[in-house]
C-alpha cells in the first residue's frame, strides 16, 4: 500500500472513530457523559420514548402517543435551533422518532413502535461480529485512534484479542436487548417492551463502552499507573 493510500486509510478510519461520537477526559479515559451529548444529550435520547410510553399507558390510545412522542422530537430540536447549537444529533433524533412512529403507524399497534429498534440492533451485531472475523475488530478501530494507536494495536495478537473481546461485548450488549425485547413485543407487552427499551438504551450502552474501554487498557500504560510515585513527591 502507498503512503497516500496508507493516509486515505487511516483518514477513513478516523472519521468512522470521530463518528462514533465517543471522547476522552482530560485523565484519559472515556468520558461517558460528554459521548452521549451531556445531559442534554441524555434527555434527547430518553425523553420521546419515555413520552411515548407514557402517554400510552395513560390513553391506551395509539395516536396521542405517536403525536407526543414527534412533538417532543420537535420541540428539541427547535431548542437546539433557537440556542444556536449544533442540530444534527436532533435531527438524526427526530427522524428516528418519526421512523418508529410510521411504523407503528402502519402496523396499527403500540408495540410497533419499538420495530425499528430490532433492525438496528441486528445491523450492529452484524457488523460488530463481521469485524471481529476479519481481525478487524470495530472497538479496535475507534478506540486506537482516541488512544492514537492508529491500527499499530494490529500487530500485537494480544491487543487484537483485546479488542476482539470488546467488541463480542458490546455485541453481546446488543444480542441481550434483542432476547429480552423481541419476546416481549410478540407477547404484546407494550409497558414492559417500552421500560426494557429505556432500561437497555443509553444506559446500558454506555456502560458497555466504559467496560471495554478498562478491558482495552493497554498493558505497558497500565503498568506505569500502577507504579509508586518517586520519592519524595
Amino acid at each position: 500500500m502507498s503512503e497516500s493510500e496508507n493516509d486515505d486509510v487511516k483518514g477513513a478510519l478516523g472519521r468512522l472513530a470521530g463518528s462514533s461520537g465517543l471522547r476522552r477526559n482530560e485523565a484519559g479515559n472515556i468520558d461517558v457523559l460528554a459521548s452521549i451529548g451531556g445531559i442534554r444529550g441524555l434527555i434527547e435520547a430518553v425523553a420521546p420514548g419515555l413520552v411515548f410510553l407514557g402517554v400510552f399507558i395513560g390513553t391506551q390510545s395509539l395516536n396521542p402517543a405517536l403525536i407526543a412522542s414527534v412533538a417532543v422530537g420537535v420541540v428539541l430540536l427547535v431548542l437546539r435551533l433557537v440556542r444556536r447549537q449544533q442540530v444534527m444529533p436532533a435531527v438524526s433524533g427526530l427522524v428516528g422518532i418519526i421512523v418508529c412512529a410510521l411504523f407503528a403507524r402502519v402496523g396499527g399497534q403500540a408495540r410497533d413502535y419499538y420495530v425499528p429498534g430490532f433492525f438496528i440492533n441486528a445491523a450492529y451485531i452484524v457488523a460488530l461480529s463481521v469485524s471481529v472475523l476479519v481481525r478487524w475488530p470495530l472497538l479496535g478501530i475507534i478506540f486506537g485512534m482516541l488512544r492514537g494507536e492508529e491500527v499499530r494495536w494490529r500487530e500485537d495478537p494480544r491487543r487484537v484479542r483485546s479488542y476482539a473481546a470488546a467488541t463480542w461485548l458490546v455485541a453481546g450488549v446488543m444480542a441481550l436487548r434483542l432476547l429480552v425485547q423481541v419476546p416481549l413485543y410478540y407477547a404484546d407487552q407494550v409497558a414492559a417492551l417500552g421500560a426494557a427499551r429505556l432500561a437497555m438504551g443509553t444506559p446500558l450502552y454506555i456502560g458497555a463502552i466504559a467496560l471495554a474501554w478498562l478491558m482495552t487498557r493497554p498493558q505497558r500504560a497500565a503498568s506505569r499507573e500502577e507504579q509508586p510515585p518517586p520519592a519524595g513527591t
